[in-house]
């Protein structure tokens, strides 16, 4: 069951702000599907557009998604750093443990780290137990590597009927897999509620390797129309939410950086805008 508190959704950020700005950067590298760590196929998603049928190492994918910790991330954490941006990294656990120095960059920097599962893999398919031991697994790994527990979850894709109340149990604060709103909200269970952060998939980076006609002008053509109108209606009556999802190695790459600090340059040409971390927006609901 899913609740609302009209008031509360009249009310403005803080500091009076009029739209929090959800900066998200997912680390997947390291953790995707991978013949050497025992999976049954490799990663089919990926820029190459070849993806074997059968069980061989795609070695040209594993670069591509190495790009991401190499030269990638250094790009990213420059950007967020010289700004003095903060931003929530939805990270597969086994990524940031095969990537220590990004994660004590990461930690150091005073983000946030949202369990993107324990590895980058779908979750739907697994029963109950697995699914926990999925859950707690992430939780316990990022937390040895960061220093910190996650107080959100994002899953690759699709969820169970379980994992909402998993991750109740799993005493999480927030969880990011809907995309039905421009606010948070409640979502209650028998044992308990928790917070949900709608993500959003129309503005996420992930739409220039899924559609290769899709390009970097028309990615940040696309993020700036939303952020306009998001923040013009938070002026006028309701204050508003946006997610920005970023990949390290896709926004990481020379040619596409230079958008994502396009986005960044329109965004803090504003007044009343709280670039907020999920977890502090999460904080807000009554």
């Amino acid at each position: 069951m899913e609740t609302n508190d009209s008031d509360w959704r009249r009310a403005p950020w803080p500091g009076g702000a009029r739209i929090a700005l959800s900066l998200v950067v997912n680390v997947e590298e390291g953790a995707e599907a991978r013949i050497d760590d025992g999976d049954p196929y490799p990663e089919p998603v990926d820029e190459l557009g070849a993806s074997p049928r059968r069980a061989v190492r795609n070695y040209g994918n594993e670069s591509n998604y190495a790009y991401g910790i190499r030269a990638g991330a250094p790009r990213v954490m420059r950007l967020l750093e010289e700004r003095g941006l903060k931003a929530t990294f939805t990270a597969a656990a086994v990524a940031l443990e095969r990537a220590p120095a990004l994660a004590a960059r990461i930690a150091a920097g005073g983000h946030e780290v949202c369990a993107h599962g324990h590895r980058w893999i779908h979750q739907f398919r697994m029963e109950e137990a697995q699914e926990r031991a999925f859950v707690r697994d992430a939780a316990a790994s990022i937390e040895r590597t960061t220093g910190t527990r996650p107080a959100g979850w994002l899953s690759r894709y699709l969820l169970t009927d379980n994992t909402r109340r998993l991750l109740i149990e799993e005493g999480f604060a927030y969880h990011m897999d809907d995309y039905s709103d421009d606010l948070p909200f409640w979502h209650e269970e028998p044992a308990g509620r928790i917070a949900v952060v709608p993500y959003a998939l129309d503005t996420n980076d992930m739409k220039m390797w899924t559609d290769p006609a899709y390009t970097p002008a028309d990615w940040f053509d696309y993020a700036r129309e939303s952020f306009d109108r998001l923040y013009r209606e938070g002026v006028e009556g309701a204050p508003k939410m946006m997610s920005l999802g970023v990949h390290l190695r896709i926004i990481g790459r020379p040619g596409r950086i230079g958008w994502l600090e396009r986005f960044l340059d329109h965004v803090q040409g504003h007044g009343g805008v709280w670039v907020a971390l999920r977890r502090d927006i999460a904080d807000c609901l009554p």
